[in-house]
């Protein structure tokens, strides 16, 4: 079974290894002159387009019109998923822009190259039907991410977005923001500190644009902002009760 990954940003070359590392024969494209994994070989845009598997590895922002441009030319046969880390609007583009005729499934692989550096044995990845889940692609699907001893995880888009908005996006944000603030690693830093250096470590490795596409296409990640600030206020308040 071939494997095609389009994109090779930071997260594709290594979804690339993944699959490799899983047994199947990678082919990667990329527009740019990334690197290619040793193991995968580099491709055209038309043969990976037309890969029994398909990865799209792009930015959120740019995904629909990655879709505008290649969506008609995809294998018929080919088995079509992006790895976004957002889920309605991906779903919605996919409907759109990839032939009705071609099966379609939007997943979400919850790691990335810091978090899944030790092996991805127990990460989740989030599997979201598009065109149907009965048929025995879907199946061929989590079968491959079970053997790469991930933990599937089934759910709409919805509710994908909805849980994602407080757990992934809160922790892009507090990541961000403790960055913003200069924290860096002490010499005196509590088991606690580290947590929080480690989570400004791998949130701020990962691109900005990841983070302002996260805000901007998670239809839930204004209302967890919202709930974000009410909650430092409340916390600000009692402090400020107590000080008199």
């Amino acid at each position: 079974m071939t494997a095609g990954v389009y994109g090779l940003g930071r997260f594709g070359t290594f979804w690339a290894e993944c699959l490799r590392d899983a047994g199947l024969s990678v082919k990667a494209y990329s527009r740019s002159e990334h690197p290619v994994p040793e193991g995968v070989e580099r491709a055209g845009e038309d043969e990976v387009l037309s890969s029994d598997l398909l990865f799209f590895t792009v930015a959120i922002s740019a995904f629909e019109s990655v879709l505008e441009r290649v969506g008609s030319r995809i294998g018929k046969d080919t088995i079509v998923m992006d790895t976004c880390s957002v889920k309605i609007y991906p779903s919605q583009w996919m409907r759109k822009h990839v032939p009705s005729d071609r099966f379609m499934i939007a997943t979400h692989p919850m790691f990335g190259p810091d978090s899944g550096a030790k092996g991805l044995s127990g990460l989740p990845i989030v599997m979201c039907p598009i065109t149907g889940k009965d048929d025995e692609r879907y199946g061929i699907v989590r079968s491959l991410f079970q053997s790469m001893k991930l933990d599937v995880l089934e759910m709409s888009a919805e509710e994908h977005d909805e849980e994602a908005a407080y757990s992934q996006g809160v922790t892009h944000f507090v990541g961000r923001t403790l960055s913003a603030m200069g924290m860096k690693p002490t010499p005196i830093a509590t088991q606690g500190y580290r947590s929080l250096m480690t989570i400004v470590e791998q949130t701020c490795n990962d691109p900005i644009q990841l983070f302002y596409d996260l805000q901007r296409y998670n239809p839930y990640a204004k209302e967890m902002r919202l709930s974000l600030q009410v909650a430092i206020e409340k916390v600000l308040n009692a402090l400020r009760r107590e000080e008199g």
